[in-house]
């Protein structure tokens, strides 16, 4: 029998940990070994009882979650799982906790709400239990006057790219290298509406093109990213006429909305002028539809197991075929832009 995955429940709140205590305790697939209201507390409970992954609430008294995570990603890195507040400071310092190594932000369970978000957690512990913790320090912000040689020139195509679990450092890094005059980009990360909506606005204010949240109606243009804003709605690509953003209030798909295979059917229609990417995530949201564009015409990425911190949705889409080309994330960026740019022929400018 598979030894149950030791948790670390890590919050200021006696009663709430209780409740994520009482919760996971019904998976035996988890053990909770032990809990911790300071980060003081938590630090001894790290070296004395070495657990294999820890969930961290976001504010605490003396040292928040914040500066005790990333002095953790330091001294000894291992899985981290945030379990925030989903409104004002909470879900904007779970934007943050990700960036300094954090896997994952899941919302404080919530009366009538609580057992669907203790099988998410559950499942969460237990996938990312045995991944490796991204420890790359805090990015500087990319300035808008940055230079590009050569600089780049948009071909025409789309690009559209799928995440979930570890998409926000995998997205972070990919925009770091953006010129300010990117190709138009359509995201479908997996979060809750308020994670997504401090996500874009850190985004934004990190990087050369502009990052925001998607609105139905809005055109696709050059220097534009927009994000799918989930909560009720999945992210599609219109074409008639002008490419433009349509937010539909469907049905979950594969246990998402927003979903990365509704986004990337919805660009069907024009496949020979989109390229796709399918970055790490748990399950296998967004591989059928790469497979579909590729079949039609787009070219399509995945990322690669090494970079991946779950490696889940590119290693569907790389074993269906649906990825043309598998890519580390630390080549991602270049991949993406050199798909849709024209090609300087060799000795141009010389």
């Amino acid at each position: 029998m598979k030894k149950a995955c030791r948790v670390l429940v890590v919050d200021d709140s006696s009663t709430m940990r209780k409740l994520i205590r009482h919760g996971l305790g019904r998976d035996p697939r988890l053990r909770v070994v032990g809990e911790a209201g300071t980060a003081r507390q938590a630090r001894e409970l790290v070296k004395t009882l070495e657990p294999d992954i820890m969930t961290l609430d976001v504010e605490m008294p003396g040292m928040d979650g914040l500066e005790f995570l990333s002095r953790l990603m330091i001294a000894r890195p291992m899985p981290v799982v945030m379990v925030s507040s989903l409104t004002g400071r909470g879900s904007d310092a779970a934007i943050r906790a990700l960036s300094l190594g954090a896997m994952e932000c899941i919302e404080k369970p919530r009366f009538g709400t609580a057992q669907e978000t203790f099988s998410q957690l559950a499942d969460l512990l237990v996938t990312l239990s045995a991944a490796k913790p991204s420890t790359r320090p805090g990015r500087s912000p990319a300035s808008r006057e940055r230079e590009y040689d050569p600089p780049f020139q948009w071909n025409g195509r789309f690009l559209l790219i799928g995440a979930s679990t570890g998409g926000v450092d995998a997205l972070e890094t990919i925009f770091s290298a953006f010129p300010n005059d990117a190709p138009p980009t359509l995201v479908t990360q997996h979060m809750p509406a308020p994670f997504l909506a401090s996500f874009a606005e850190r985004l934004n204010s990190n990087m050369c093109p502009n990052i925001r949240l998607a609105s139905d109606g809005d055109v696709l243009t050059q220097g534009n990213i927009l994000i799918a804003p989930g909560g009720r709605y999945h992210l599609r690509l219109s074409h008639d006429g002008a490419a433009q953003v349509t937010l539909w209030e469907g049905p979950k798909r594969n246990g998402h909305r927003p979903s990365v295979d509704e986004m990337f059917l919805s660009a069907l229609p024009v496949a020979q002028r989109s390229v796709a990417a399918l970055l790490t995530g748990m399950g296998r949201d967004g591989a059928a539809g790469l497979l579909q564009l590729r079949s039609a015409g787009a070219r399509t990425f995945a990322q690669d197991a090494a970079s991946s911190i779950v490696y889940g949705m590119p290693r569907v889409a790389t074993e269906i075929g649906a990825a043309g080309e598998v890519v580390p994330l630390a080549q991602m960026a270049s991949a993406l832009l050199g798909a849709c740019a024209y090609q300087v022929p060799m000795g141009a400018g010389a």
